[in-house]
């Protein structure tokens, strides 16, 4: 059975930080693109960053770029998100999802297959 754990959100002032993680079970890690993705309330979900287990590849949406940092650990089958100088506009319920890379890497051009409960993140003064 496939598992994506999510963890790590809170509430935040603005300009500070927080790390997420995701521990995935249940598929060959070292042959998956994990992602994350953020929804606010009444906005569509949007890609935040994704990084490939298979070729290294990292890619980032230009709203993170410079403050978001995604990293693997194989090890640990984990993938952390660093998130640093919080903005109000980063609010939003933080997913996790996974799909197996095919060969093109970050950023994938398909669905993802797999995606795991949500984390909360709130930054507001």
């Amino acid at each position: 059975e496939v598992q994506l754990q999510a963890s790590g959100g809170g509430l935040v002032q603005p300009g500070g930080s927080l790390r997420l993680s995701c521990v995935a079970s249940g598929f060959r890690f070292d042959d998956y693109i994990i992602g994350w993705f953020r929804q606010a309330p009444g906005k569509e979900r949007e890609g935040v960053s994704c990084i490939s287990n298979s070729d290294g590849s990292i890619t980032y949406a230009d709203s993170v770029k410079g403050r978001f940092t995604i990293s693997s650990d194989k090890a640990k089958n984990t993938v952390n998100l660093q998130m640093n100088s919080l903005k109000p506009e980063d609010t939003g319920v933080y997913y996790c999802e996974a799909v197996q890379d095919y060969g093109l890497g970050c950023p994938v051009p398909y669905d993802y297959d797999y995606r795991g409960q949500g984390t909360l993140v709130t930054v507001s003064s």
